[in-house]
């Protein structure tokens, strides 16, 4: 096992290590495979020692605008109308919630519930889906053991017309011509649970961004079905995983994304 910093406060008992490196080489989902393909030290924190780290504001911003989004979403999937009071009153609920822990506030708070609640105005105006999703918030999973993979595990946000939907809130307008790639592994794995659970192929994915700028936008992208490449890719990237995780291959991967990692402090510390 690699060594590493020993926080300095006091902790309950972790769980076994090589029990919780055994059910995750069991699982996947899109989050922990992005995240161990870009640092496997950082997901060695979160995911193995379990290191706890106060959520940033920004996480909380977003976190926000999805809960909003998912309680319009269920009322649509309902037959219930949704005016935009509220729309405003569950984003005051998703707004006070902290039962995930408490947020890292820098004297901003104010200011950014006024940001998030300007990007759910932007998305009622400029969106307003009224017609009934296929599906709201959906645990799903695929088995995968037939290709040597692990079982992937997810929820699916929203899906309409067979299209799936994701939300992204962001601090710049996405480009276009990066999008698709960017996004390759959540978009990939969402398809494979679509497929699995529903037998279909999906008629595509699009990639809602709620862009926080000074007049918020919404950006909204739509992507064709997965390819065959792309799903051979994401297959290779899961195998990737797995044995990674078998060698217990959790190095660093330094560079300009460190800036705002919350293990920055722990990773200098590793040896």
């Amino acid at each position: 096992m690699i060594a590493v910093a020993q926080p300095v406060e006091a902790a309950p008992a972790p769980e076994d290590p090589d029990k919780i490196l055994e059910g995750l080489q069991k699982t996947v989902s899109a989050s922990r495979l992005s995240l161990y393909l870009s640092c496997r030290l950082k997901f060695f924190f979160r995911y193995v020692l379990r290191l706890k780290k106060p959520k940033t504001a920004a996480l909380h911003v977003g976190g926000s605008v999805h809960a909003t989004l998912k309680a319009w979403n269920k009322a649509r999937w309902r037959g219930q109308p949704f005016t935009l009071k509220q729309l405003h009153d569950a984003f005051v609920k998703a707004w006070e919630d902290e039962s995930e822990g408490p947020v890292q506030w820098n004297g901003e708070k104010e200011e950014e519930k006024s940001t998030a609640w300007r990007l759910l105005e932007t998305y009622d105006r400029q969106v307003h889906p009224t017609e009934k999703p296929d599906a709201v918030e959906v645990p799903v999973n695929a088995d995968l053991s037939s290709h040597g993979l692990p079982t992937v595990i997810g929820i699916l946000d929203l899906v309409q017309r067979g299209v799936i939907v994701d939300y992204k809130t962001s601090g710049q307008t996405p480009n276009p011509e990066k999008v698709d790639h960017t996004n390759e592994v959540q978009t990939s794995i969402y398809s494979l649970l679509y497929r699995e659970n529903t037998g279909k192929r999906e008629a595509g994915v699009e990639l809602h961004h709620l862009v926080k700028l000074k007049n918020p936008k919404v950006v909204v992208t739509a992507l064709p079905p997965m390819s065959e490449a792309q799903q051979s890719r994401v297959f290779r990237l899961m195998e990737a995983y797995v044995h990674g995780l078998e060698r217990e291959d959790f190095v660093p991967s330094p560079g300009l994304q460190c800036v705002s990692c919350e293990f920055f402090n722990a990773c200098r510390a590793w040896h």
